[in-house]
């Protein structure tokens, strides 16, 4: 038992992440933490799976829920559990973030909001990439636009890359929390294991070479992860679901391939402090994304 868990007072709870994909609901957990446990990219859905970020204060610990963007296109199984994971974690948490860009208001958004409307928990707008809107009168319309569609118990801009900006985030979470012993150690900011970890990293430079070309048919699942005293080796299989997509992975002699482990090597050394024998290998599992049995197998929660 820790020393907070003894104090009355302390508070702590769960407080899920929501919003269309690709706003900066992972770049928010990142800052938060700052580290990078949630992979970024600029492409929509990046974030598949439930991410806890856990952000341990004196007074406080608050159990961030970095979610898939919710979306309306639901073409395959993995869409449909993405799109759960994120509904699920709305109706389960202490607290509603529900992240959006202040460019722009879409369908995807109204989709959102009719899912906090469900919820028990209290939701906070935050409006995200404030540095983007001119002139700022734009920012208070939209603000009255906003808060005349749902009563948000606060409505907060914010740059999510920038951690200074989130300064008044931070101090009105713990209002929202209950009082509790803090649930998990205060060393943790996270809940994955480094083998999902790993593989996420593995992923995420994957989906940042191939551009536009195949990244929602990529998969990473991790054969071997041996940690020693100065180094980690791993294996890591990357499965696609046609054979062009093989090639392409894999590039001209092997180049797109080798360019991906290079660049995965280095930032599992810088994130792990730790050497990194990295071995990558493709093969072509037939609709993955769409096969339930085959989420279950490679992780996803069903």
């Amino acid at each position: 038992m820790t020393q907070n868990s003894k104090n009355k007072l302390f508070k702590c709870g769960f407080v899920s992440i929501v919003g269309r994909p690709n706003v900066g609901k992972s770049t928010l957990v990142n800052s938060i933490l700052r580290n990078n446990i949630s992979i970024v990219t600029r492409k929509p859905q990046t974030t598949r799976n439930r991410i806890l970020g856990i952000y341990t204060m004196p007074e406080y610990q608050a159990i961030f829920i970095d979610t898939p963007g919710i979306h309306i296109n639901e073409k395959k199984a993995i869409n449909r559990v993405m799109n759960k994971t994120a509904i699920n974690a709305i109706m389960d948490t202490n607290l509603n973030l529900f992240v959006c860009d202040s460019s722009y208001w879409s369908e995807e958004d109204e989709v959102v909001l009719n899912q906090l409307k469900n919820a028990r928990s209290p939701s906070i707008l935050l409006l995200n990439k404030i540095d983007l809107i001119h002139p700022k009168d734009k920012l208070l319309e939209l603000i009255s636009t906003l808060s005349n569609k749902y009563e948000f118990s606060e409505v907060i801009p914010i740059m999510a890359k920038n951690r200074d900006s989130l300064k008044s985030l931070l101090s009105i979470i713990p209002k929202y929390l209950p009082n509790s012993p803090q649930l998990y150690e205060s060393e943790m900011i996270t809940d994955r294991s480094r083998i999902f970890i790993a593989s996420e990293k593995i992923r995420e430079k994957l989906i940042l070479q191939m551009n536009q070309e195949i990244p929602y048919g990529l998969s990473v699942e991790i054969d071997k992860f041996s940690e020693e005293t100065k180094q980690i080796r791993i294996d890591a299989m990357i499965w696609v679901e046609k054979n062009g997509q093989k090639g392409i992975v894999v590039g001209k002699d092997g180049s797109t391939l080798k360019k991906i482990g290079t660049s995965a090597r280095l930032d599992l050394k810088n994130y792990f402090k730790k050497n990194i024998h990295l071995n990558l290998w493709v093969k072509v599992k037939s609709n993955w994304a769409d096969s339930k049995k085959e989420l279950i197998s490679m992780g996803f929660e069903i």
